[in-house]
């Protein structure tokens, strides 16, 4: 009977000893993800940027989803010649286009199209460089290989260079289909770094935890390495999504973006462009409009980035 109670008595010291190594392991992980959270939200809280930047965006937001809440008159009808490239009116603020439609009317129905654009590129490019660049890293020989070597040759092509080639041979450019060719020469910035991320998170005490544990790779990455590396791509997401309506009304612009019946920014800006010195207010105030949302992403990006990085808190 002793000798019974002695052989087992090994395991249960090692098992008493393990446990409270992987409670501190598991307590840490959830600690110090919670304080990167906690202290990044108090940090942007305090600054007047981003609740501007935020209050704008939210601002464009509402205007995409719900454009006939900030005005009744119908962008396309009732347009007349008789106040072609006219001055603002009581009903008119902005005056009106060459072809005498309203101009304040079409920078309101044109933000649904633009802000679609860019957000549709931005949620795909997110997503599939997180899987991609997560798969990469973390499982890295083969797949990382073939992965980095697929990224470095989208990579060596301009977003809007070859989304001009691309979109010149297609027949349909709806905003979807624009924000897919944006999508595909844009991802592997946001693979690259979250490669990168999930290399300096995969050795991590809490994953070495768990693999002591036995728990599978995959369940590691989703619930480990991911959450712990999502960061830096969050920064580069918010700036992102700016850049890509940036992307859609340059190519518009280029007369290769969104089909001319699709009302957008972009395409007001191409039509304005012949009248610019008689009638600079149809250029404008599109101009104006993508001027600001862009600002505001960009400003937001900014902030999330500072709130993000520990050493940029530290310089604040």
């Amino acid at each position: 009977m002793p000798s019974s109670t002695q052989g087992r008595q090994p395991h249960f010291v090692a098992a008493l000893e393990d446990t409270p190594i992987v409670a501190i392991d598991r307590l840490d992980e959830t600690q110090k993800a919670s304080s990167t959270w906690s202290d990044a939200w108090d940090s942007m809280r305090r600054r007047p940027t981003f609740w501007i930047s935020s209050a704008l965006i939210l601002l464009v937001v509402i205007v995409a989803l719900f454009p006939t809440l900030f005005t009744q008159t119908s962008p396309t009808a009732n347009c007349l010649l008789g106040n072609s490239n006219g001055g603002p009116e009581a009903d008119h603020p902005f005056g009106f286009t060459r072809q005498g439609c309203d101009i304040y009317a079409r920078v309101i129905f044109g933000t649904q199209a633009s802000v679609t654009v860019g957000l549709l590129a931005t949620v795909i490019v997110t997503l599939f460089g997180i899987i991609v660049g997560s798969l990469a890293g973390y499982y890295g020989g083969f797949l990382d290989a073939i992965v980095s070597r697929i990224g470095d040759i989208f990579f060596a092509i301009p977003t809007v260079l070859g989304a001009i080639v691309l979109l010149s041979v297609l027949p349909d450019r709806s905003p979807i289909v624009i924000a897919l060719v944006l999508s595909i020469f844009a991802w592997p910035q946001i693979a690259r770094i979250m490669r990168g991320a999930v290399l300096s998170a995969r050795n991590s005490d809490y994953v070495n935890a768990s693999v002591a544990l036995g728990v599978s790779k995959f369940k590691i990455l989703i619930r480990h390495v991911v959450p712990n590396a999502i960061a830096p791509v969050i920064v580069i997401a918010t700036v992102s999504l700016g850049t890509f309506i940036v992307a859609e009304a340059t190519l518009s612009f280029l007369g290769i973006g969104l089909g001319g019946g699709i009302m957008s920014w972009g395409n007001d800006i191409s039509q304005a462009q012949t009248g610019i010195r008689t009638a600079p207010q149809v250029l404008m105030y599109p101009a104006a409009a993508l001027s600001v949302t862009v600002l505001a992403f960009l400003m937001l990006g900014d902030v999330v980035r500072d709130a993000l990085d520990p050493q940029a808190r530290a310089r604040r």
